[in-house]
């Protein structure tokens, strides 16, 4: 009769190669432990740099401003400075379009002016109301002759936009007595003074004008004209 086997010591029950597998678990914990390690230490290293960083980039302001002094915020209305804007003077351009396009209708080279003019030695005029002692005082010059225009050489269109204007800035200056200097034609075609019927007509449209006779020899003669404002 055959003896019975022995038994084995070993658990039949027992998983084979347990061991390696907790060898190889260790080694992983091991391998993520070291890696925890390193990124804490680069995250160390980075603030470190970025806080050396920021130091330098102070100090460098510091050293390029040189030396400051802390305002005495107690003189200072509320702790807060307070600046003065400046801010530019408005352009009234619709006032300015509308004083243009009045300046215009103003001013007509259909307007008929010789009825309107005094016929003795020289053409005068003076507004309705107006006393003939004025145009006897204006050639005697007793108005002192302030500004004065002088339109040769300007085509039609451009003597009437400048007489216009010329007028318009005296009367808001308060200018009382002008000199309009229109030549007396002798370049002109026939040696016809072109503009001097113009500027007659012109400035009897403009309500600036009181009056105007012919200026004197001295100040122009037939050339030109002194001007009575309002």
């Amino acid at each position: 009769m055959n003896a019975p086997a022995p038994k084995s010591s070993k658990d039949p029950k027992e998983p084979k190669g347990r061991p390696f597998r907790a060898l190889k678990d260790l080694k992983a914990v091991k391998r993520e432990i070291d890696d925890r390690a390193r990124l804490e230490q680069a995250l160390a290293a980075a603030r470190l740099a970025a806080a050396a960083r920021l130091k330098a980039e102070k100090e460098l302001f510091a050293h390029t401003i040189g030396p400051v002094k802390a305002l005495a915020l107690k003189h200072l209305p509320g702790h807060r400075a307070r600046v003065q804007r400046v801010l530019p003077a408005p352009i009234p351009a619709q006032t300015q379009r509308d004083e243009q396009a009045v300046m215009q209708e103003a001013i007509s080279d259909d307007f008929d002016a010789e009825t309107l003019l005094d016929t003795d030695e020289s053409l005068s005029f003076r507004r309705p109301g107006m006393g003939p002692d004025v145009v006897r005082k204006l050639r005697r010059g007793n108005w002192s002759i302030q500004r004065q225009l002088d339109l040769h050489g300007l085509r039609r269109e451009d003597a009437r936009e400048a007489l216009g204007a010329f007028i318009r800035e005296a009367n808001k200056a308060g200018v009382r007595c002008v000199r309009v200097v229109h030549g007396k034609g002798l370049g002109s075609p026939g040696k016809t003074p072109v503009l001097k019927g113009r500027v007659q007509g012109w400035l009897i449209q403009k309500q600036e004008v009181l009056a105007f006779v012919q200026a004197r020899p001295a100040e122009g003669g037939a050339g030109a004209l002194v001007v009575l404002l309002a």
